[in-house]
């Protein structure tokens, strides 16, 4: 089962090597990884995807409960949550394929950002099901680059009331 883990950190060097590290030597995988800054400057927000069943999750959430600059996870999963990708995707286009391409990129509230002679680079963010499926649509165009972010995520509504600190 994939699990959406949203973890509140401290904000300073080290602290992503350290959960990182402290997950692959119990041999956990990290499927999706974002890190940035929250509204509070002194926080960093770490939104991470893994696979486990409910025993190996809640092991995740021990481990990373020890770590003195971890101030709170939270397994997002089991709500109702807004979750987002961005990709960089960098296409083959002949000047003849620019308007096919370009409407399919509109067609799924994406944006031509770059274009040369023989390319166009496009933006596209939604849920991960969206991203691949333009990924798809772009495979026989020629794929020449492409580049994810790692899941962010939020919970809809008022934040639950030990993150709203």
């Amino acid at each position: 089962m994939r699990h959406v883990l949203s973890a509140l950190v401290q904000n300073q060097p080290g602290v992503l090597a350290h959960i990182s590290g402290m997950l692959a030597s119990r041999g956990f995988n990290i499927d999706s990884l974002a890190v940035g800054e929250t509204e509070n400057a002194d926080l960093s927000r770490i939104t991470f995807v893994v696979r486990g069943d409910d025993k190996e999750l809640d092991q995740i959430r021990k481990q990373l409960g020890k770590i003195i600059t971890v101030v709170r996870v939270v397994d997002i999963s089991s709500t109702t949550f807004v979750e987002r990708d961005l990709m960089l995707i960098k296409v083959s286009a002949s000047p003849a394929q620019r308007v096919e391409i370009s409407l399919m990129t509109e067609m799924f509230r994406g944006r031509v950002v770059d274009v040369t002679n023989e390319t166009l680079m496009i933006e596209i963010s939604g849920q991960e099901s969206k991203v691949e499926a333009f990924i798809d649509l772009m495979r026989p165009y020629g794929i020449l680059e492409l580049a994810r972010t790692g899941r962010i995520a939020l919970v809809r509504g008022v934040p639950p009331k030990e993150e709203s600190e």
